[in-house]
């Protein structure tokens, strides 16, 4: 019953996704009407389909660093991933004005695996009975790989440049510029096929190595699959806060930490709730609208205060 209530809920997002936005089209249109198909296959498809492979690709990349960082309390913008990809781009940016959009792709992923390692690396040393302090490190870290970000476009008047990254939103989608987002969507589909093996990962490094896993080759692939999805999604929409904090938590606390059995469920919230979050950033000041990272950035951020000073039913 749960699964048929989400399937309707999901197909009634889609539709309203749809035929949402400041030019007037409905189904009769779509048969009568040859400019309102041409809209539909130019710019409300493609935005609702970049919507949904967005949120449940920043989902269940949010879901593989949590196992990763064996913490609840981070994802991939609160851990200086998102950061580094904006800051790879505006690098790039500078160093080859004429780049193509796979060459900042490229760049992306490259500084966002270099500042995912460097946060890992600096939670290892942290004392584990004070879990609070890995999202802390992850903020502090996060704010300085941005600042380093605003820094260098301040100082090369590239501030407007480097907000159509930061601020993630879907309004520019149209046919022909989303389709690396299914790349993103099939590499967040590959986790699925080696999800028992994150979930060893999150018990612990001694307990991975005496089952028989290879700790550094897992960790390197969930890191290349959180950088790239990350940087995929940076490069396409911007960047979308809280997203990869919120779900996991939901679907944990609703299905426990079996990653198997809980990631089609990540991802299919996902994309209903940035579907919903997008719908509102539509209507909120319509005809116009607001950047979609501001209306879950909200949300997210009270969640995530929400998550911190409180504590599941069965720890009290």
């Amino acid at each position: 019953m749960p699964l048929i209530a989400a399937i309707l809920l999901a197909v009634v997002l889609c539709i309203l996704s749809i035929f949402t936005g400041v030019a007037d089209i409905n189904i009769a249109a779509l048969f009568n009407d040859p400019q309102a198909l041409w809209l539909l296959a130019v710019s409300r498809l493609p935005r609702t389909l970049a919507v949904v492979l967005t949120g449940g690709s920043l989902a269940i990349c949010g879901l593989i660093m949590q196992m990763l960082a064996r913490n609840k309390f981070v994802e991939p913008t609160t851990a200086g991933t998102g950061q580094g990809a904006a800051l790879g781009i505006i690098v790039i940016t500078i160093m080859a004005p004429q780049a193509s959009l796979t060459v900042k792709m490229l760049a992306a992923i490259a500084a966002a695996l270099c500042s995912t390692a460097i946060f890992l690396a600096l939670i290892r040393r942290l004392p584990t009975d004070q879990p609070f302090l890995v999202p802390l490190v992850g903020l502090v870290f996060g704010g300085f790989v941005g600042a380093i970000a605003t820094f260098i476009a301040y100082q090369l008047d590239l501030l407007q440049y480097q907000d159509v990254w930061m601020n993630g939103e879907f309004s520019g989608v149209m046919l022909g510029r989303y389709e690396m987002l299914w790349f993103a969507a099939a590499l967040s589909f590959a986790a699925y096929f080696i999800a028992d093996q994150f979930t060893i990962i999150g018990l612990g490094k001694d307990m991975a190595l005496n089952l028989g896993l290879g700790y550094r080759q897992i960790m390197l692939l969930g890191m290349t699959i959180i950088c790239v999805v990350t940087a995929l999604s940076v490069v396409t929409v911007g960047m979308i806060p809280f997203v990869g904090l919120v779900v996991p938590n939901i679907a944990s606390r609703m299905m426990g930490d079996n990653l198997r059995a809980s990631l089609p469920w990540v991802a299919g919230l996902g994309a209903m709730m940035v579907l919903a979050s997008d719908l509102i950033a539509r209507l909120v000041r319509y005809p116009y609208e607001v950047p979609v990272s501001v209306v879950f950035g909200i949300f997210g951020s009270a969640f995530f205060l929400w998550l911190l000073f409180s504590r599941p039913a069965h720890a009290r």
